[in-house]
């Protein structure tokens, strides 16, 4: 239900959203009922076991197809889940840090939308508190018995014991990231009033997802079209397969590393280069060299840079520009004030260095594998933040007056925008009790009072302020003998039917 704009608002502290619960930060924050109980275990076990059954069914299955006994079942599992939360390895005395992105990226996505699943619209710091500590708490578990059994399963396979600080510090990182994106993902309207963030830093962090998105999606699609393109090279990739199993494992292993390769992608499409140990590919220049023999790095170019490879740089530059387009839509950005367009940029700039380093890292013999970062950094900073100024300046001319902030879209009588915490509010509850004391409101609701004066089904009533009073205060329980004179009023019915026509002052 939507009110006309001078309806009697009342000023409040608060919101319409539902208040936090302090019952639960009263109590102490120990105490849990036994629902908030079976919703913390899911965080806290829910990912983890599937992390644990896809391992088992992988490890057992790889073990099976080649014939081998199942004596280091325990220490491939353990060596299984730290390489899906990132923790380098060391098998015999080869270094594996390139490990694939695929099954990270589930889990940190399966374990914030359990944290994002377990936050209630009234849950209190306390809350947020239990579910970030049960979605640390389970995983770390698991890897503190991996770590365990990976030193016990070192006499049996050919895997060291990794990092235990390392192991921790990763697991721990990112389940924590998982956790406040699933949080801020659920609440993130309160914590960004919460936090008092300016508008422009607001935009920014929107911004800059959206360029990371449209950047590792064309990266993707690159990928494929340059499979397809050399899809010719698959039987050679396949030819240490043995069996199908093994052209199963090859494939999957594909799948698992196709992350790591768009994101390197990325580096090329900007203008920089990625790395194969001594090979290296880029818009410009092609250096060949010795690359695994994974089905998925068919897609590699191996000969010379051909001229039109310049071409994709319109990708970055068109990604920026538009950033600088969503920038001008949700920000009050000015052409000499740029500031959530430079956010923007900054932001997606680091967040594709940090996936550019957890995308690469030693790969044995065949050495680094990676891109080049503080000069990734800086490029990928330039082709956001210069074309996404030409956008916001293209919209400032065309689309908003010079100087002018965009038309705010926000609708004030929607609850998402008193959820923010707006001063003013309209209260249905106290529209009720002001218009209950009114002698006609008793047959009529707030919408058919309304319809009288803005024309749609009565009479329009015209009042003259005749002398200055105090306002009037009508609220429940109050009597007449204490209220206030009545300002004198000229009430004038106009276009009355002649059945309802009543005359006097």
């Amino acid at each position: 239900m939507s009110y006309p704009r001078n309806f009697p608002a009342r000023r409040t502290g608060r919101s319409r959203a539902p208040q936090p619960r302090h019952d639960a930060d009263e109590t102490g924050f120990l105490s849990l009922t036994p629902e908030r109980a079976r919703v913390l275990v899911l965080v806290a076990g829910r990912p983890a076991t599937f992390a644990l059954i896809t391992m088992i069914i992988l490890a057992l299955g790889a073990l099976l197809s080649a014939g081998s006994n199942l004596a280091g079942t325990s220490g491939a599992i353990a060596a299984g889940w730290l390489g899906m939360h990132q923790v380098p390895l060391v098998i015999g005395k080869t270094p594996l840090h390139l490990l694939p992105l695929l099954p990270t990226a589930l889990l940190v996505w399966l374990a914030g939308r359990e944290c994002a699943r377990a936050v209630e619209s009234n849950s209190t710091r306390a809350d947020l508190g239990w579910i970030v500590g049960a979605a640390l708490a389970g995983p770390l578990l698991v890897t503190a018995i991996c770590l365990a059994v990976a030193e016990d399963a070192s006499g049996v396979i050919a895997l060291q014991p990794p990092n235990t600080l390392a192991a921790f510090a990763w697991v721990g990182g990112l389940y924590l990231l998982a956790a406040v994106a699933g949080i801020a993902t659920s609440i993130r309207r309160r914590l960004f009033v919460l936090l008092s963030l300016p508008d422009w830093v607001v935009s920014g962090l929107y911004g800059a997802g959206r360029s990371v998105f449209r950047l590792l999606a064309c990266a993707t699609a690159v990928v494929l079209v340059s499979f397809v393109a050399h899809i010719s090279r698959l039987g050679d990739t396949y030819q240490s397969a043995g069996n199908a199993a093994g052209v199963i494992g090859l494939t999957l292993l594909s799948l698992a590393y196709l992350p790591n390769l768009a994101v390197q992608t990325v580096g090329v499409l900007v203008g920089s280069s990625a790395q194969f140990g001594v090979a290296s590919f880029g818009v410009f220049s092609v250096v060949g060299g010795p690359i695994p023999a994974v089905p998925l790095l068919a897609s590699v170019p191996t000969g010379p840079a051909a001229g039109w490879w310049v071409v994709l740089l319109v990708v970055p530059a068109a990604i920026g520009v538009l950033g600088g387009l969503d920038c001008a839509r949700t920000s009050t950005d000015r052409i000499t004030a740029p500031w959530a367009t430079l956010t923007s940029a900054g932001l997606a700039a680091f967040a594709s260095t940090v996936l550019g380093a957890v995308a690469g890292g030693e790969l044995g013999a065949f050495g680094r594998v990676g891109l080049d970062l503080p000069i990734f950094a800086m490029i990928t900073f330039a082709w956001l933040a210069i074309p996404g100024y030409v956008g916001l300046t293209f919209a400032r001319w065309y689309i908003d007056p010079v100087g002018a902030p965009p038309v705010d879209y926000t609708d004030p009588y929607d609850d998402d925008y008193h959820d923010e915490g707006t001063d003013y509010y309209f209260d249905e509850e106290y529209h009720d009790d002001y218009y209950d004391d009114v002698d006609h409101h008793d047959d009529h609701d707030a919408d058919d009072y309304y319809d009288d004066e803005y024309g749609h089904d009565g009479p329009e009533l015209e009042g003259e302020l005749v002398d200055e009073q105090p306002a009037i205060a009508i609220t429940r329980g109050y009597h007449a003998e204490n209220a206030p004179d009545i300002v004198d009023a000229e009430v004038v019915e106009a276009d009355l039917p002649d059945s309802d026509r009543v005359d006097g002052r």
